[in-house]
């Protein structure tokens, strides 16, 4: 799995760049996909996929301990949908070329 510290020395290394600049970029790029979503905007970035804000409903439960009811309350999620791009670059069949 890759975390931010490998992320960034991505960046670095294909931008040719030094590492503090490609935290600033990095920091920089998830800064601005948070505060669109924070406002509630649809983030979409080419290539790779788009970012947007979905509700939840309350709903019921139960606790699996003691099986009483308890209320979910509504809550805002941030949902990734992959692009076309990064879709096709995943499904690509070994071996026989492009789909």
């Amino acid at each position: 799995m890759a975390g931010k510290g490998d992320v960034i020395t991505a960046i670095a290394e294909q931008a040719g760049i030094s590492k503090k600049e490609a935290a600033s970029a990095f920091d920089a790029f998830v800064g601005y996909i948070s505060e669109s979503c924070q406002r509630g905007e649809r983030c979409s970035i080419p290539g790779l996929g788009s970012f947007a804000v979905s509700q939840r409903k309350a709903r019921e439960g139960r606790n699996p301990r003691t099986k009483e009811k308890i209320t979910i309350p509504a809550s805002k999620n941030v949902r990734f949908k992959a692009g076309k791009d990064l879709r096709d670059s995943l499904n690509v069949k070994r071996g026989r070329g492009k789909k």
